[in-house]
């Protein structure tokens, strides 16, 4: 289905054990590369697993690994600052020796939920003389936007409300603007979002509570396929972010971004349960960024002509 979509150039899968060959034999069949993967980790828990992973990995032929590292220690402390600087040096040493750039990845549940975090960690890493790669999410970003109530997790929102952490894409020193700017971004996920985004009123955790809502239809759903209105308009916030990483990629020669990966999925916080065609939306998502590159990539040229500098 991916390959004769026409518009992917490779999977982002990281396998588990009795899919690995299977997923290996398919990807040769279709021509179509696993050029990246992901997993989540605990620190102090999960080393051997990202180890395996790692090497999976490099057998797959992949050039990046997807970090989803959780905010917590195996012993339940919140992970500081320090301890994700160490877990992200130590991880790098190993992955690089088996050629895979592991990039820590903004996201919910994970150390980088309060979104100031990430350019405190990447202080401390490349202090160490090491480049600091992350993978771009910016819809765990865009949701949070005009949200309260997510913004208060991990005592964000105080942040938020002072001034010292800026959301809003369209506003100076936001913080994907930031991360892109700093040339951190190695990696990217592209799954639409919109500001305050609609809870998944269709799919609960175990504990009932419903998914937190990071993701909205890419593509006008049919009647009833969504549980909320659907407007596309309020997706210019999301678009806006992904522009930015593109024309900036577009006019740096030597920027790190590598490739980004269509992630409209099934889960709690995301799609489950709706009736919508999430393969369509990736597809859909595809094309846009296909032309929305090709509008960046012109627009670069334009620069270069005119003589501006090129940065």
């Amino acid at each position: 289905m991916v390959k004769d979509a026409g518009v992917f150039d490779y999977i982002d899968r990281t396998p588990p054990d009795d899919e690995f060959r299977a997923l290996l034999k398919a990807s040769e069949a279709c021509d179509l590369p696993v050029r990246a993967g992901g997993w989540f980790y605990v620190c102090g828990r999960d080393e051997a697993l990202f180890e395996q992973n790692i090497v999976k990995a490099r057998l797959l032929g992949s050039l990046v690994h997807n970090v989803q590292l959780l905010t917590c220690h195996a012993d339940g402390h919140v992970l500081g600052d320090g301890e994700v600087a160490d877990f992200y040096l130590w991880a790098h040493d190993f992955a690089m020796r088996h050629g895979v750039v592991p990039c820590f990845e903004v996201h919910v549940n994970m150390w980088s939920e309060h979104f100031g975090r990430v350019a405190r960690v990447a202080s401390l890493v490349e202090a160490r003389g090491v480049p600091f790669r992350m993978t771009l999410d910016h819809s765990h970003v865009v949701f949070k936007i005009d949200n309260p109530a997510e913004q208060d997790v991990q005592n964000m929102r105080a942040d938020v409300e002072r001034g010292a952490l800026v959301l809003e894409p369209d506003r100076e020193g936001n913080v994907s603007m930031r991360w892109i700017a700093s040339n951190w971004v190695h990696h990217a996920h592209a799954r639409a979002a919109v500001p305050a985004n609609p809870k998944n009123i269709r799919a609960r955790h175990p504990d009932g509570s419903f998914g937190r809502g990071i993701q909205y239809p890419f593509a006008r759903p049919a009647p009833g396929a969504y549980h909320a209105d659907w407007h596309e308009e309020k997706l210019e916030p999301w678009k806006r972010t992904m522009r930015d990483l593109l024309r900036h990629r577009a006019r740096d020669l030597n920027g790190t971004l590598g490739q980004i990966s269509c992630e409209h999925i099934p889960n709690i916080d995301y799609g489950a349960g709706q009736g919508y065609s999430i393969f369509d939306d990736n597809v859909a998502c595809a094309r846009w960024l296909r032309a929305e590159w090709q509008t960046a990539r012109a627009e670069a040229v334009g620069h270069e002509t005119t003589g501006e500098k090129n940065t």
